[in-house]
């Protein structure tokens, strides 16, 4: 195809005149649409599917077991700062949303902790759920 546009623009004479330009802007013309071609095929968005399990209880609704809650000691704003502690939230963040400060928070969660016998959030969090406290 190049050789036939060559023929049709007077071989002789262009090339003649021009041979480095031409045979230069021809390879360069091939190899900025190669890179065009290339560029658009590697940056193309890929679709992903992503698959998750979640697990779901087979005993129906979570019911809070109100006898562990009193055997336990356990009181209502403790029960408050467990479940913000599950949600993942910082002392920081729940003091805001209870809006009370962090300090009275770390002694909430502290005697929490004392009262079901663990030492660290993820800990509680565990506990609280075998408990029936949490779902």
């Amino acid at each position: 195809m190049l050789i036939a546009l060559l023929k049709v623009i007077e071989y002789k004479h262009f090339i003649g005149a021009y041979p480095a330009e031409v045979y230069g802007g021809v390879i360069a013309l091939i190899f900025t649409s190669l890179g065009i071609y290339f560029g658009i095929r590697m940056n193309r968005k890929k679709t992903e599917i992503v698959v998750r399990e979640i697990r779901v209880s087979d005993s129906g609704p979570f019911v809070l077991r109100v006898d562990t809650l009193r055997e336990l000691a356990i009181t209502e704003r403790e029960l408050q700062v467990l479940g913000l502690i599950a949600e993942g939230l910082s002392n920081r963040e729940i003091g805001e949303r209870l809006f009370v400060s962090e300090n009275t928070i770390k002694t909430h969660s502290s005697r929490l902790f004392e009262k079901i016998g663990v030492k660290r959030r993820v800990q509680a969090i565990q506990k609280g759920k075998e408990l029936g406290l949490i779902p």
